[in-house]
C-alpha cells in the first residue's frame, strides 16, 4: 500500500462513515416526529429528509473541506428549518441537533486517547513504509468503528431519557439545556486544535508532552456527557412535576365548577319545592279569575306559571345530579352553536363509582367535542354521548364530527393539540390526558378512533374494589 491508496481508503471509510452517521441521526430524530408509533410512509419520508440533510452537507465537506463548525451549524439550521414538517417543535429540533453533535464530538475525543496509544504500538518496530501504511489503515478503521459503537451507545442512552418527556421548550429552558452540550463542543474543539501543533518545523503532540492527559481527557469527556444526562433528567422531572401540577389544577377547577353548578341546581330544585307549596295559592287565584270570567288573564297567568316551571326543567336525565348538570350544560352550549346533540348516557348503577370522577371524564370529552365542532365550517355538526354497563364494567362513548388532520403523539397515543398557547388551548391540550388518568384509576383505559370525519373516544372503567 502506498500513500495514495491510504488516502483513497481513508476517503472511502469517511464516505461510509457519513452514511452511517446520517442513518443514526435519522434514527435519533424518528421517535420525536409527529405521527403514529412504528413504521409508516409519511414518517419515513421525514426520516429521509433528516438523512439527506446530514449526508449532503458532509459529502460536500469531503469534497471541498469545510470547517467542522460550519458543517454542524448548517445541519442544525436545516433541521430547525424543517422542524414544522417533521412534526417537532423548532426549539426541540435545535436541541436534538446540538445534542447529536455534542455527543459525537465527546465520543471522538474519548477515542482520541485510544488512537494515540494504538497508533504508536501498531507501527512500533515495523520496518518498511508499506507495512506502516497497512497498520495505519487498520488502526484508522478500528478507531472509526470504535467511535461509531461508542457514539451509538451514548446517543441511545440520551435518546431514551429524552423520549420520557414531551419537549415543549421555551427559550429560557432551551438555553438551560444547551449550556452543557455547547460547552462540550467548545472543549472538544479546543483540545483537538492543540493535540498536534507545529513549532519551528517540529510536530508537537500534546499527549507526548503530558502523558497524564491520555487518561484525563476521556474522563473529562465522560463528565461532560454525564452533565448532559443529568441536565436532561432534571428537566424531565421538572416537566413531570409541572404536568402533574397542571392536571391537578385543571381537575380541581373542573370539580369546583361542577360543585358551583350543583349549588345552582339545588337552588332550582328548591324553587320547585317552593312552587309546590305555593300551588294552592296559584289554584285559588286561577279559580278566582275563572269565577269572575277573566279568561284572558287566567290564560296569561297559566302561561307565566308554565314558563317559570320550564326554567327548572332538565331536558336530559342521566340518573345522577352531577352528570345531569354536565350533560345538560353541554347540550345547551351545543344548541347555541347549532350543533346536533344526542344523549344516551345513563349513570352506572353501582356505588363503586365516584360521581365527580365520571363528571370529569364526560366534561372533558364533551368540551373537546364542542371545540372540534365549533371549528368546523360545514353545517353537519353533531355530538353524541352514550354509555353501557355490563356487570362490573362501564363504557362511555363520545362521538363528534370534525374537520382537518389529527396528529397523534407517538408516546401517549393521544391527539396533539393544534390550538394556541392561551388558556383554552392549555385546557384542551391536557383534557384527554386527564380522562386517561381517571380511567386508569378505575383499572381502565381509553380508545380513540378517527374515521370518515368522525372522532370517537371510548372510555372503559371497572368498578373499584371496596376497601
Amino acid at each position: 500500500m502506498n500513500e495514495a491508496n491510504l488516502t483513497l481508503f481513508q476517503n472511502t471509510v469517511e464516505g461510509i462513515e457519513v452514511i452511517l452517521y446520517a442513518c443514526i441521526l435519522a434514527a435519533f430524530f424518528y421517535p420525536f416526529m409527529a405521527g403514529k408509533k412504528g413504521w409508516n410512509p409519511q414518517k419515513s419520508i421525514k426520516a429521509l429528509i433528516v438523512f439527506l440533510s446530514y449526508a449532503a452537507v458532509y459529502f460536500i465537506n469531503i469534497a471541498v473541506g469545510l470547517d467542522g463548525w460550519v458543517c454542524m451549524i448548517i445541519v442544525t439550521v436545516l433541521l430547525t428549518m424543517a422542524s414544522r414538517y417533521l412534526g417537532i417543535g423548532r426549539n426541540p429540533a435545535f436541541l436534538y441537533g446540538v445534542l447529536f453533535f455534542s455527543i459525537r464530538n465527546l465520543s471522538s475525543l474519548a477515542v482520541a486517547s485510544v488512537n494515540f496509544y494504538t497508533g504508536r504500538h501498531l507501527v512500533q518496530g515495523e520496518e518498511g513504509i508499506e507495512k506502516i501504511l497497512w497498520n495505519a489503515a487498520l488502526n484508522f478503521c478500528l478507531m472509526e468503528l470504535l467511535q461509531l459503537i461508542l457514539f451509538s451507545a451514548l446517543l441511545y442512552i440520551a435518546g431514551c431519557q429524552l423520549k420520557k418527556c414531551r419537549m415543549e421548550l421555551h427559550t429560557r429552558e432551551l438555553c438551560y439545556l444547551l449550556l452543557t452540550p455547547l460547552t462540550g463542543i467548545l472543549f472538544v474543539d479546543i483540545i483537538f486544535r492543540i493535540l498536534l501543533m507545529v513549532s519551528e518545523n517540529q510536530v508537537i503532540q500534546l499527549y507526548e508532552q503530558y502523558p497524564a492527559l491520555i487518561g484525563i481527557v476521556p474522563v473529562v469527556a465522560a463528565l461532560f456527557y454525564a452533565g448532559i444526562l443529568v441536565t436532561v433528567v432534571s428537566y424531565r422531572k421538572m416537566v413531570g412535576l409541572q404536568e402533574e401540577k397542571k392536571k391537578y389544577f385543571v381537575e380541581q377547577q373542573q370539580v369546583h365548577a361542577i360543585q358551583e353548578r350543583m349549588e345552582e341546581v339545588e337552588q332550582f330544585y328548591g324553587g320547585i319545592r317552593r312552587m309546590k307549596h305555593e300551588m294552592k295559592n296559584h289554584l285559588t287565584n286561577i279559580r278566582g279569575l275563572y269565577e269572575s270570567g277573566n279568561f284572558g288573564e287566567m290564560e296569561q297567568y297559566i302561561k307565566r306559571m308554565d314558563g317559570s316551571m320550564d326554567v327548572f326543567e332538565l331536558a336530559i336525565k342521566t340518573g345522577n345530579p352531577v352528570t345531569d348538570v354536565i350533560v345538560n350544560d353541554r347540550q345547551k352550549a351545543a344548541e347555541k352553536l347549532g350543533i346536533r346533540f344526542s344523549s344516551g348516557f345513563i349513570y352506572p348503577k353501582s356505588e363503586r363509582y365516584n360521581a365527580y370522577d365520571i363528571g370529569i371524564i364526560i366534561n372533558n370529552l364533551l368540551q373537546n367535542a364542542l371545540e372540534a365542532c365549533g371549528r368546523m365550517n360545514t353545517m353537519d355538526r353533531y355530538i353524541s354521548i352514550s354509555s353501557r354497563q355490563k356487570k362490573k364494567f362501564f363504557l362511555i362513548e363520545v362521538r363528534n364530527s370534525y374537520e382537518g388532520e389529527i396528529v397523534m403523539d407517538a408516546d401517549t397515543n393521544l391527539p396533539i393539540s393544534t390550538k394556541g398557547d392561551g388558556t383554552s388551548g392549555f385546557l384542551h391540550g391536557i383534557g384527554l390526558s386527564n380522562v386517561k388518568r381517571e380511567a386508569q384509576e378505575y383499572m381502565g383505559d381509553l380508545d380513540i378512533k378517527v374515521k370518515n370525519n368522525e372522532f370517537s373516544v371510548t372510555v372503559l372503567l371497572q368498578e373499584r374494589r371496596q376497601v
